[in-house]
């Protein structure tokens, strides 16, 4: 999958709109193969983000866990931390 698309349950502070819709566009890009959709399909592709966003919406408001709420600052870190060891921190 895309890996622009970010987990957004159960984090403290919840996913805001944004970070909602942003997932929903990456998604619809993936699908469509378009970064920016030509002028005959972005009627299409503007609908397609909007349907997106209230499915995903409506599926993290029905979602339940019994685990705590993620902190975001500390899986920052860790995917900093991850990232380092896969690419190799500032080497050159």
């Amino acid at each position: 999958m895309c890996r622009n698309i970010k987990t957004l349950f159960n984090f403290d502070p919840p996913a805001t709109e944004d970070e909602i819709q942003a997932a929903s566009l990456q998604f619809v890009r993936k699908l469509s193969g378009f970064n920016k959709p030509s002028k005959a399909n972005e009627e299409a592709f503007h609908l397609a983000i909007e349907e997106v966003t209230a499915a995903a919406r409506k599926l993290l408001d029905s979602l339940v866990t019994q685990a705590e709420p993620r902190n975001r600052e500390v899986e920052i870190e860790r995917a900093r931390i991850r990232s380092a060891k896969r690419f190799g921190a500032g080497e050159k």
